[in-house]
């Protein structure tokens, strides 16, 4: 069975058309990229797997191991094991990093059927997690994300996701803002958490990202359509001859 199947999935906003018949089918362990210039859809196809409201689903279906995300709402799809991490990830004053992250690690272990941490077993797995990122335990006491860097707050982003051990992973241009000593630990992060169950699908205007977290799959998309899909050395075509190629070959073949 497919991790993640996207088919004929069509959407929009404010009555705007922006997905116009993504097809999509991301396999266990798979880490698949999408690639695209501005305003392809990118980012709404990402808030659309998270369930995002502002985005009205027209047509389509989205599956996760065999279950309907359409039919869930957003807390139920991170339930499920739907992790989205942000471009801009949101700031929640007085709300610790902390005690909302024990909330939301102990609703997905509920749902699942499993024992939830007390405070003492909680913080022995932040001890053991926070490495993977090179997270500094003490950002946990602060807001969620209330005075960080942006390069912290991707860190942080990324260990919620060690922590919540989720099933999809969608990252939606994780690597924007970033210098390259931030870019490099929070892709070591996510390269720690690849493994045969889990699926990714990372967004991205450059290729960049892609020289430390190296696809499976690369998918270009242009005005809401997947136009081509490749290798890992698609990325580096898209690198050396930009968008309008595959712009140009999309509008003459499926009339974008």
């Amino acid at each position: 069975m497919s991790l993640l199947e996207i088919r004929n999935l069509h959407a929009n906003i404010d009555g705007t058309e922006i997905l116009r018949g993504i097809d999509l089918t991301v396999e266990p362990g798979a880490v698949h990229s999408i690639m695209g210039p501005n305003g392809s859809g990118k980012s709404t196809l990402a808030k659309v797997l998270a369930g995002d409201e502002a985005y009205e689903v027209t047509e389509g279906s989205i599956m996760l191991n065999g279950v309907d995300l359409m039919e869930m709402e957003p807390d139920e799809r991170a339930r499920e094991g739907v992790f989205m991490a942000f471009q801009y990830p949101v700031e929640i004053p007085g709300v610790s990093t902390k005690y909302f992250l024990r909330a939301a690690v102990n609703a997905v272990l509920k749902h699942r059927g499993k024992e939830e941490l007390d405070a003492v077993a909680f913080l022995k797995k932040v001890k053991e997690t926070a490495p993977t990122v090179d997270l500094d335990p003490a950002l946990l006491d602060r807001a969620v994300n209330a005075g960080f860097s942006g390069g912290e707050k991707k860190r942080a982003e990324v260990f919620q996701m060690a922590m919540l051990d989720p099933v999809m992973c969608v990252l939606d241009e994780t690597d924007s803002g970033l210098d390259i000593d931030a870019l490099r630990v929070v892709a070591n992060g996510v390269n720690a958490l690849r493994s045969p169950e889990r699926g990714f699908l990372v967004i991205t205007h450059y290729q960049r990202l892609l020289d430390y977290i190296v696809p499976d799959v690369v998918h270009v998309l242009v005005d809401g359509r997947i136009a081509r899909t490749g290798g890992k050395e698609l990325a580096l075509e898209l690198e050396d001859k930009g968008y309008g190629w595959v712009e140009s070959d999309c509008g003459s073949a499926c009339g974008c």
